[in-house]
């Protein structure tokens, strides 16, 4: 590997790579984030190896770019990792692979998790684990952003006036903080074997710009793929109300043709509650 470029700004220091054969991203953190956590507990670690590891790796195999960097942020209370590449763009590689609609069907594909335009070498887990370890997790790449926030139940996206910026992906977390692997883990997964069982379906993301979420269709693109895990949590933050067909869709249809997958729904309004109710949800939906 060779050695990378080198600076600081302030209190970050940043990294800079080229792509080229033979980056490999443990090495990558070996010299870049790792020195720069000398004295944080050992989970605090561990989670740090395991996102820095998978976003790196991410840029290596997927981004189809030419630099990589990282920036580094050590601060008293927490530490925050950015790492950044020139390629084609996170949010439109997916939308091209998967034929999507727009980025922000793209964006809703890559929250639920299992998804990889790679699946030879790729399991699709990285971002979903990866943002549900950290205290916050973006993703800024082309136009789109992604947030998720651990002291937040909703996932944001945003559309930004800025098409030519490349895929920057954000990362903060306490530096005492009292998560660990195992419990992110464990909180999606059944069993022994970590097989990823469990997924959350943030439903704001299903609609384009204010919309409603009214229609089979939209509720037939919340559900792509859901099929994939023993248990799926529709999350209804941020949703008002649903319209009757997109409530039938999910409830009813869906769930009674897919009874083995264990439904549960949170943070729904009292309206969204009894639109539910009304179509006479199947009996593997639960609050």
């Amino acid at each position: 590997m060779t050695e990378p470029i080198k600076g600081t700004r302030g209190d970050e220091v940043w990294f800079s790579f080229t792509l080229e054969p033979g980056l490999e991203e443990d090495l990558v953190w070996s010299a870049t984030v790792l020195p720069l956590l000398e004295g944080l507990p050992a989970n605090d670690i561990d989670i740090w190896q395991y996102c820095v590891t998978e976003m790196v790796n991410n840029v290596i195999d997927h981004s189809d770019g030419s630099r990589l960097a990282l920036v580094v942020r050590r601060r008293p209370l927490n530490t925050l990792v950015q790492v950044l590449d020139d390629g084609i763009g996170i949010f439109r590689k997916i939308k091209a692979a998967f034929n999507l609609e727009d980025e922000t069907q793209a964006i809703l594909e890559l929250a639920k998790g299992k998804l990889t335009t790679d699946p030879d070498r790729h399991s699709g887990q990285g971002i979903f684990f990866a943002s549900r370890m950290l205290d916050e997790f973006t993703i800024l790449s082309r136009g789109a952003y992604f947030s998720h926030k651990a002291a937040r139940r909703d996932d944001l996206i945003l559309d930004i006036d800025d098409l030519d910026s490349s895929t920057m992906v954000t990362m903060a977390l306490e530096n005492n903080t009292d998560r660990s692997l195992k419990d992110v883990f464990d909180q999606y997964s059944s069993g022994d074997n970590y097989d990823f069982s469990k997924t959350v379906v943030p439903l704001r993301l299903a609609r384009f710009g204010e919309e409603k979420l009214i229609s089979r269709s939209q509720a037939k693109r919340a559900l792509a793929r859901v099929e994939r895990f023993t248990a799926v949590v529709f999350d209804f933050a941020g949703i008002e109300t649903i319209g009757q067909a997109f409530a039938d869709e999910i409830f009813r249809v869906w769930a009674r043709a897919h009874e083995d997958v264990k439904c549960l729904v949170i943070d729904a309004s009292p309206a969204v509650r009894k639109m539910i109710a009304a179509v006479g949800p199947a009996a593997n939906v639960n609050y």
